[in-house]
């Protein structure tokens, strides 16, 4: 049985603190003075390193070359890096668990757990003035030059150093430290500079003395909140305010003139201290508790408390969380604690535990929920499944419960269970674990290619196991020294059965480490084209990339490999790629019509496709000015079209169109009119309507004219003309092949009446009285219409007269047809 929840309580004014050893630590005589350390927040890993500014005794089973040594919080070897790359100035944790390691000449490095690296540099004074100190945070940091210069460098990922606002510092200041700029009300990083016995409060733009008077502070810390500062006087005073300095909050003289190693905070509640084997927790009002250690420790600070590292274990300082102060406190008559005193009744069989129950009837549910959520606040099994118990004992007396709380926090222990197990070394709360989320630790648990366990809790959760997969399937490769056939079969086999999932960058993976067949074997199973080509394209495999893009039938996708053959290969070795693939082939035309007409003419040329290259040829030619240069286009295309017997029309027409040019360009230099380019029946109009006839009839015969066209033609030309004259001399030349209703329209559209009527007479009889109905002449419609003996038609033309004497005539025509 595990001993009882308040057994390590110490209480601080109104509030309990406990601290509880969650690891026996793996590791062997730990001398933790020796060495520069940096715990990553969130029960993440331990990077030390050998001091350089403390002298050691060398010995035997010790390294020459420094060592950077990664471990887990239970003090597990996780990866050693030999260190050979200059003066360590600090080190760090990003919030995606990078170790950041901060170099005197301004170089930075970012370590995932396995010891692969990316380098960044700050400004060039970094480097020319050495950094002396640097503060470090989740997204970035803040460097101190030995020109008293702050650099600052807010995202990892798109790195931007830049220089702050200068703080005008002569001497090194007392101590400082950072507000990230999530905390801040401009949203930029904020530095405190302690200098004399003020702070200067320092962004990007400006610098703030803040006049004080208690300093000079040797040591300082912000919340986790980032709403309050501790800091440490060198008269021995504990002094914390609000980080904008308008609150007081609380003071307190320590013993000790001597600053402390560490000055952090636990939580938000309390400012823990720790000197030479003593660590000082101080309360909000005043009050202390204080704990002695052997040897020397090192304290992470946590959002909800302290994780402390010594030689020999891992504990964990926290405040108790109300829950679980109300269920356990001595005497505690909440409703929880009712609860689960109900349960031991119920167990033991006394009958006191319905009476429990029926004194928080009405609160069960409160009860109920309480004990459920101080279940998640336990790192002993034997307490969480205890208050399960009751939580569940108290579920069965409730008609009506949401249930879904009590199973969340089941799942939610056993995934916390599983990655505080010593051999994995994560010591998450369960405020760590919502605030971190379920993604988040997965990523921690597969960057520490503990992929079984991550690929378990996903299928706990119910969460998608691409990226595990992915991960586990890129180390497999990175760290296999089977051969690729083996590798393969061994990916593929454990990855069939997960319909969708990418392995672009699995193959992408294979192919960094030198391994481009088993790339290009992966690329095979993947089933998105739009992350398959361009993986091939940077593989080399630029043929294989184009049928991949051809068989997603993606035209962007198509077009995005076929440009980048064109840049890259000489055009007769592109041509050939593309030639046997048709949709490549149609795809590049249609590309070459709105883009190159000459890439065009060269694809066709070098295929023989010589009526294909007569067609580009005829487009090329209608954008030449220079009528000399089109004709000589479409001369070498009348010769391609002339190699090809069946297309002896579309050769005839090309001739034919060389010959009109050719005419137009004569015409053009005689009539001072802009002809060339013009087609057949717009150059005899305007011949015509220039009253050149005798070159209109000269086209007509030329180019054989229909007599029905050109008698079109002229008619519109010698009525847009209003040459009536003219007009009535081809009415009377021959018989018209056109009929005269045409000659009717025109007339009639040029509102010249009685040139119609000279029309209407030759006209078919059977049409005459519709054509002088739209010139008005109702009466000679009406005898037309008589004549016909159409006695509907006559009345049609009775209801559009309005003349009353037209219309008595028109009445009396019908009344003779009705009496026959």
């Amino acid at each position: 049985m595990a001993p009882h929840p308040t057994t390590d309580w110490i209480q601080l004014q109104d509030r309990f603190y406990r601290k509880q050893e969650i690891y026996s630590m793996l590791w062997k005589h730990m001398d933790l003075s020796k060495f520069m350390i940096a715990g990553a927040p969130y029960g993440g890993p331990i990077a030390m390193i050998r001091d350089d500014k403390k002298v050691i005794l060398l010995q035997k089973q010790q390294p020459v070359k420094p060592t950077i040594y990664l471990y887990t919080s239970a003090g597990k070897l996780m990866e050693q890096l030999q260190w050979d790359k200059g003066r360590i100035i600090t080190m760090g944790w990003s919030e995606s668990e990078k170790l950041v390691v901060v170099l005197e000449d301004g170089t930075i490095r970012l370590y995932d757990i396995n010891g692969e690296y990316t380098q960044l540099s700050l400004v060039k004074e970094a480097k020319e003035y050495s950094v002396i100190d640097c503060q470090i945070w989740g997204t970035g940091l803040v460097a101190l030059t030995g020109n008293f210069k702050l650099i600052v460098l807010t995202n990892f990922e798109e790195p931007r150093p830049h220089l702050m606002a200068d703080p005008g510092l002569n001497e090194p200041p007392h101590s400082w430290t950072v507000i990230p700029p999530q905390y801040t009300l401009s949203r930029h990083v904020e530095v405190l500079l302690a200098t004399g016995s003020t702070i200067l409060t320092v962004d990007t733009k400006e610098s703030q003395d803040q006049l004080l008077q208690q300093g000079p502070f040797t040591k300082m810390a912000v919340s986790p909140n980032g709403k309050f500062l501790a800091l440490f006087t060198t008269d021995g005073k504990l002094w914390v305010v609000s980080t904008d300095f308008q609150k007081n909050l609380s003071e307190f003289a320590t013993k000790s003139q001597v600053p402390p190693q560490q000055l952090i905070w636990c939580g938000t509640d309390s400012v823990v201290l720790y000197w030479d084997n003593l660590v000082l927790m101080v309360g909000p009002f005043g009050d202390w508790i204080k704990y002695s250690y052997d040897d020397a420790i090192y304290l992470v600070p946590e959002i909800d408390g302290v994780r402390v590292i010594s030689s020999d274990k891992c504990e964990f300082l926290q405040k108790v969380p109300n829950v679980t102060e109300e269920i356990f406190k001595i005497g505690s008559t909440a409703p929880a604690a009712m609860l689960f005193d109900a349960l031991d009744h119920f167990e033991r069989r006394s009958p006191k535990a319905d009476e429990n129950i029926r004194s928080i009837r009405t609160e069960l549910i409160e009860a109920v929920d309480a004990c459920t959520e101080a279940a998640g606040h336990e790192f002993s099994q034997y307490w969480q499944r205890n208050l399960l118990k009751a939580a569940a004992f108290g579920k069965a007396f409730l008609e009506s419960y949401n249930a879904d709380n009590f199973v969340n926090m089941c799942q939610t222990l056993r995934v916390l269970n599983a990655v505080r197990y010593y051999e994995i070394g994560i010591p998450i709360t369960y405020t760590q674990y919502t605030r971190l989320t379920p993604d988040v630790l997965i990523d921690r648990l597969i960057n520490r290619h503990h992929h079984l366990l991550a690929l378990r809790i996903c299928e706990f959760l119910k969460m998608r196991t691409d990226r595990v997969l992915i991960h586990w399937a890129c180390a497999k490769i990175k760290k296999s020294t089977d051969d690729e056939e083996t590798i393969c079969h061994m990916i593929v086999e454990k990855l069939i059965n997960k319909p969708g999932l990418s392995y672009a960058e699995i193959a992408n993976t294979a192919y960094k480490v030198g391994q481009p067949k088993l790339a290009t074997r992966l690329l095979d199973y993947e089933p998105r084209a739009a992350d398959q080509v361009p993986l091939l394209m940077s593989m080399q495999e630029d043929e294989l990339a184009l049928i991949k893009a051809i068989e997603s039938g993606d035209t962007d996708l198509v077009y995005l490999v076929m440009l980048h053959l064109k840049r890259k290969l000489p055009l007769p070795e592109f041509f050939r790629i593309i030639n046997n693939k048709p949709m490549a082939c149609n795809l590049f035309e249609v590309y070459c019509k709105q883009q190159d007409l000459k890439l065009l003419t060269d694809f066709y040329y070098q295929d023989d496709r010589r009526v294909e290259s007569a067609n580009i040829t005829i487009l090329e030619s209608y954008e030449q000015k220079d009528l000399n240069e089109r004709i000589n286009k479409l001369k070498v295309a009348l010769k391609w079209y002339q190699d090809d017997k069946e297309h002896a029309f579309e050769a005839k027409a090309i001739d034919e169109n060389i010959r009109l040019l050719q005419t137009q360009a004569q015409f053009e230099k005689e009539l001072n009119q802009q002809l060339v380019g013009l087609p057949l029946s717009e150059t005899v109009h305007k011949c015509i309507t220039t009253n050149n006839h005798n070159k209109a009839n000269k086209l007509k015969s030329d180019f054989k004219i229909p007599d029905k066209r050109f008698w079109w033609i002229k008619l519109k030309a010698l009525a847009e003309m209003r040459d009536w004259a003219e007009l009535e001399r081809l009415a009377k030349s021959k018989k018209s092949p056109i009929g005269y209703e045409p000659f009717v329209e025109e007339c009639i559209k040029a509102i010249q009446h009685n040139e119609a009527i000279k029309y209407i007479t030759k006209c078919d009889p059977a049409v005459r009285p519709g054509l002088y109905i739209k010139i008005g002449d109702f009466k000679a419609a009406g005898q037309e219409a008589l004549a016909l003996k159409d006695i509907q038609l006559l009345s049609e033309i009775r209801s559009k007269c309005t003349d009353h004497i037209i219309a008595q005539e028109l009445d009396a025509y019908i009344a003779q047809l009705s009496s026959k």
